[in-house]
This record gives structure tokens, sequence and C-alpha cells, in this order.
């Protein structure tokens, strides 16, 4: 494509120059004018795409310039010296003319070498810097002096360092976290095998060695821990599930007033057993939502067995729902002692038990935030902890219907 608009720019050039000549000298005159231009104009022409598919022989970008300078000022020096031949101009017109072609063009390539010379500047901080985010770094910044190409070029080079950083950020958290949730996991199932392998060495041992009650005692430990291991996987496959995206819940129009009452309800004995009094405060207006009954009761219980767990006997738990423009926000706070700025990032993580529970004597995996947050997040929504004077606060909103 480019040969052809080369090809039209010398025509257009050469007809242009034989008519204006051959309109001021004479037909005849422009006619050799015509074939002039044209032959020099292909000459350039066919010159210029050598050293267009050659460059990589010439070497530097300076050299590359000054030899296309060059290149037009060579043949127009001949060209004039055609012209002084054809007696179109004197030859002391001819020879100032040649020097004056000679002057521009040596300036040209000094022109041309000082520009190249910017550029290749520029160019040197993008391979250096490029060559260092190669080698590992990622606090480079490449800076040019000018505003052109290669001043783009660098500023796509920062963004791709940015997004290199930020992939291997996120893949280093991702790899810490993946270490965590083993090491978790491994002590989640550790504790209770342990337990089970002791309990069933004494249960197939000798018989005589356990009475009958010790051996009904043992058996419901060994029931209990089965549970514990069943409730474990349950839910790091739900968990994994939800993480990956794979839901397919029947969603319906729920008024949240009634599934909050239905929710303490059914867990009166839990707070009966820890004495603790639960409290639900919601407008009767309060407008609906699109939810799965069962899954979003799951977030509820959680959330309430949560609360009612750091609530002490004699508090109190607190479920409210309230409309906030384009969103119902549900709030479960308790009376006890309070979420510490130190676990409020985490308490969303896998298996993190934060606060007095570090030592993880606490019952359950610690799935159940996290679960939670994934069942909150796949309903368009978000969970998050409030700030508060006293007591623990968290709080999750859902889209209106």
């Amino acid at each position: 494509m480019s040969g052809w608009r080369g090809a039209a720019l010398v025509a257009v050039v050469a007809l242009a120059g034989g008519v204006i000549t051959g309109a001021t000298f004479g037909v005849n005159d422009g006619l050799v004018l015509a074939g002039l231009l044209a032959t020099c104009g292909a000459l350039i022409l066919a010159l210029s795409h050598l050293l267009a598919r050659r460059r990589a022989r010439v070497g530097s970008l300076s050299r590359q310039f000054g030899l296309a300078i060059a290149l037009v000022v060579g043949l127009a020096l001949a060209s004039v010296a055609a012209v002084a031949g054809l007696m179109f101009v004197s030859t002391h017109d001819a020879v100032v003319l040649m020097l004056m072609l000679s002057s521009a063009g040596v300036l040209a390539v000094y022109s041309a070498s000082l520009l190249a010379r910017e550029v290749m500047w520029d160019i040197g901080v993008v391979r250096d810097g490029v060559a260092a985010v190669g080698q590992g770094a990622r606090d480079v910044r490449l800076e040019t002096r000018a505003a052109d190409e290669v001043a783009e070029l660098a500023e796509a080079g920062n963004r791709m360092i940015e997004q290199l950083a930020e992939s291997e950020a996120e893949r280093d958290a991702a790899e810490a976290a993946r270490r965590n949730l083993l090491a978790a996991v491994s002590h989640d199932l550790r504790t209770p095998l342990a337990s089970l392998r002791v309990l069933v060495e004494a249960l197939t041992g000798d018989e005589d060695a356990l009475d009958e009650d010790t051996r009904r005692r043992y058996l419901g430990q060994l029931a209990l821990h089965v549970d514990s291991l069943g409730a474990l996987i349950d839910d790091l496959f739900e968990l994994s599930r939800l993480e990956a995206g794979e839901v397919d819940w029947t969603t319906h129009e729920l008024r949240l007033g009634e599934l909050l009452e239905e929710t303490v309800e059914a867990m009166g004995a839990r707070l009966d057993a820890e004495g603790v009094a639960a409290e639900v405060h919601a407008d009767p207006e309060l407008p609906p939502v699109r939810a799965n009954p069962e899954k979003l009761q799951r977030v509820l219980f959680n959330l309430i067995d949560n609360a009612t767990h750091h609530t002490s006997a004699g508090g109190r738990v607190g479920i409210s729902a309230e409309a906030t423009g384009p969103w119902v926000e549900v709030e479960v706070a308790d009376s006890g002692e309070g979420i510490g700025d130190a676990d409020r990032e985490r308490v969303f993580d896998p298996f993190y038990r934060g606060g007095r529970e570090s030592s993880r004597t606490r019952r359950g995996a610690g799935l159940g935030l996290t679960i939670c947050r994934a069942i909150v997040e796949a309903h368009g929504g978000r969970i998050w902890v409030v700030e508060a004077a006293h007591g623990g606060h968290l709080r999750f909103s859902l889209p209106r219907a």
C-alpha cells in the first residue's frame, strides 16, 4: 500500500512541476522537467524502499535518518546538475543552488542526528526498564522526554508493570491464603482424627477393659467427632462451590421481617440454653428482596449463632432490618465484647478466629462467616463489620426485589 502511495506522490509532483514549467517557459521545457522529476522521484522511491527493507543492516536510527537525507540530497544535486546541463538555469545559478542544497543536507543530517539521539535516549529508557522488569524489578517507572509515540509506548509499559505487580501481589496473597487454608484444614482434621483413633483403639481392644457406661460414652464421643468431620467437609464443599460460582438456587420475593422472626423462633432452644435474649426490629412496610430463603436463613443462623457465642448469659442479641436506598440492610448486634480492630478486616477469612479464640479452642471450623459472605455476595449484596462502641455488629445488604 505504501508503494502505491509513493508512486502516486511522484506522479503528482512530476505533473505539477511539468505544468507550471510548461506554462512559464514552454511545453518542451515542461515535458523535460516532468520527465526529470518522475525519474528522480522513482529513484528516490526505489532506494527509500530498499533502505526500509535493509534498515537492520544500516544500524542505529541516526545512521538511518542520515542515509535517508543523504539519499534525497544526493539525487537533488544530480537533478540540479541535469537541469543545468539542459540549460534550464545558468551554470552560476546551478553551482549556487548545489552549494545551498549541500549545506541544507549537512544541516539536515546534523538535525536528524540530534533528533535520533533524543529518540534513542527515550528508547533506551524503555529498553532498560523492560530489562529490569524481566529481572524481577517491579518499582520501575518509564519516564521519557517527549510526548510522542515512544512516550505512549512507555506509558503502556508502565501500565503493564503495574498490572504485573498487582497480579503478583494477588498471586502471593492467594498462595498465602492457600497455605493458611491447608494448615487450618490439616489442624481441624488432625485433632478429631487423633481422638477417633484413640476411641476406636479403646473400643476394639480388650472388651473387659471397658464397662458398659464407658463404652456408651466413648461411642457418643465417636459419633460427635464423626459429625464434626462431616460438618467440616460439608462446609468446605459448599464454600468451594460458592467461590467457584456454582450457584443454581431458586429465588423468591421474601419479606425479611417474617424470615427474621422464623429464624429467631427456630433458634429459641439455643438462645435459652445460653441465657441470651433475642429481639427483632423490622418495619412492617419493609420492601421485599429476591433471595433463596434457605440460603438466606443459613446466613441468619450463622450470624445469630456467632453473636450468641460472644454474648454472656443475661445479654441480648438484636436483629434489625431497614431499607436504605435500593438496598435492604440487616444487622445482627450483640452485647458481647465486640470485634477488635485487628480482627475487623479478617473475620470473614476462612478458618480465622480472632481475639481470645486465636488458639483455635472454639467449636466449629471457623467457616461460618466465610460462607455468609459467599452467600450474600452470590445474591448481589455485601457483608461487613459495623464500628460500634459496644458489642459486635455485623451487617449485610441485599438489593430490593
